[in-house]
């Protein structure tokens, strides 16, 4: 609902990937494949050659995007370059110059074959340790609100106001004040919704719902006593009436349901062929 022209070089980038699911999971199995390549001495190079073009990708996407992570990502793409300088020259030889290059004689860490099995081991239980540590965070973040399989809101949508009545008057948004110039009402995550505007601005507001007594109160973050109450009645599947009180008005919505497959771009399909274009 918010128009492409308004958002920001970070706003883009994040909505293009999360507009592509197949993308997303692409580039984290990328990673993780670098990540698990890492953990195994025999594998290290090939880890760290993933890892470079990984984050080659990541460090340009948040320079030239504005992604607040450009140290941290510049530095990860350091320690790959370091962890592929013992094998520079081995590695020209094969790419660039073609030539036959023997297998690399490394070094052991101990003296007897017995401490280097138990720190060989040691490390693929810290390896194994951290995937199965980051699989369970992210696994919360994924269920956690907010998250694709977070929850919703009882009162999940889009709705457009269909007709806005301020102390008894019916107005059209364009006719009331700032604040009451609501094209749409949203609820997304249950603990917070938002109004959008005649201009495409956004007002962000907590809310809590008690589908009991079919009513919101709206809170504003910053402030520790502002407060919005209403009722609400589902008079259909995409019919919604709410009414209350904001800032010393009377307000009513008649709210309509939009429905979510009259948007191209979450219902956009693969195609090997791309169709003429008109």
């Amino acid at each position: 609902v918010e128009p492409v022209g308004n958002l920001e070089l970070t706003g883009v980038l994040w909505t293009a990937i999360g507009a592509s699911p197949g993308y997303q999971m692409f580039t984290g199995w990328a990673e993780m494949l670098a990540g698990i390549l890492l953990l195994v001495p025999r594998t290290t190079t090939l880890g760290a050659l993933v890892g470079m073009m990984d984050m080659i990708q990541v460090w340009v996407m948040n320079m030239t995007f504005d992604i607040p992570l450009k140290q941290i990502s510049f530095h990860l793409l350091l320690l790959t370059l370091f962890l592929l300088a013992p094998d520079v020259r081995r590695l020209t030889d094969f790419f660039v110059l073609r030539r036959r290059v023997d297998a690399p004689t490394d070094r052991p860490l101990f003296r007897t074959p017995r401490a280097n099995h138990r720190a060989f081991v040691a490390q693929i239980v810290f390896g194994v340790y951290l995937v199965a540590m980051y699989t369970n965070l992210y696994r919360g973040y994924w269920s956690a609100e907010g998250g694709r399989g977070g929850p919703q809101s009882p009162l999940y949508g889009i709705w457009n106001v269909e007709e806005l009545s301020i102390n008894g008057q019916a107005r059209s948004p364009a006719l009331n004040d700032y604040d009451r110039r609501w094209r749409r009402v949203i609820f997304d995550v249950p603990s917070s919704m938002a109004f959008q505007r005649t201009d495409d601005s956004f007002a962000h507001y907590d809310v809590s719902i008690d589908m009991t007594s079919h009513s919101l109160t709206l809170t504003k973050r910053h402030s520790s006593t502002w407060k919005a109450r209403f009722k609400f009645e589902r008079l259909a599947a995409d019919q919604l009436m709410l009414e209350g009180e904001m800032d010393d008005y009377r307000i009513r919505m008649d709210l309509r349901l939009v429905d979510l497959d009259s948007f191209r771009l979450p219902n956009g399909t693969f195609r090997w062929v791309a169709p003429p274009s008109s």
